[in-house]
């Protein structure tokens, strides 16, 4: 059997924002007793949202970090909603959030099996120790992403801050594993 399109698909992007003011998260829970906030544990406020699904934490700073959505367009989405529904509740916002994406997460399947012992000899700036962790953890260098690639050929990249980046790690990875003859397909 040949090799079949890789299906990606993304898992979590996480994005960052800052609305470049001091927040009053005491007050903000006040306001908002869905908002959870204990600054014994944690220093931020976890603000969840139904629709987009994500949680946005507020820092007292006016950073926010978005996690949990599914793409750029719903992180952006998630953390305008926040803020929206913040300006609602008479929390004072001046500036509209600047939001910037750091990691987009996602799962892959190459529709084949992967020889990890032969992999981890073969491909450079690849580690895999069995004992430690089921997977082979190769750092790509451009786009600077991380694959962790699994025997059941299933991968999950980390470190893509655009959907593309995904698609040209799997891309490079997937044409490697092929080239070097690691793939094995039922």
């Amino acid at each position: 059997m040949t090799q079949t399109k890789p299906l990606i698909s993304i898992v979590n992007v996480v994005a960052s924002a800052t609305i470049d003011q001091k927040l009053d998260l005491v007050d903000i829970t006040k306001k908002f007793p869905d908002v959870e906030y204990n600054p014994e544990q944690f220093p931020g406020a976890v603000f969840r949202l139904r629709t987009p699904k994500t949680a946005t934490l507020l820092f007292s700073t006016g950073k926010m970090v978005c996690t949990g959505a599914k793409s750029h367009e719903l992180a952006e989405t998630a953390v305008n909603k926040v803020v929206g529904i913040l300006r609602k509740g008479k929390v004072k916002i001046k500036n509209d959030p600047i939001v910037t994406i750091q990691n987009i997460v996602s799962s892959i399947n190459l529709g084949g099996k992967v020889n990890l012992e032969q992999a981890a000899r073969t491909l450079p700036r690849s580690m895999y120790e069995p004992e430690q962790f089921p997977g082979l953890i190769h750092r790509m260098l451009d786009p600077k992403t991380v694959i962790l690639i699994f025997a059941s050929g299933k991968l999950v990249c980390v470190g893509a801050k655009l959907e593309k980046e995904i698609h040209r790690s799997v891309h490079q990875i997937h044409n490697l594993l092929e080239e070097k003859n690691l793939m094995v397909y039922d």
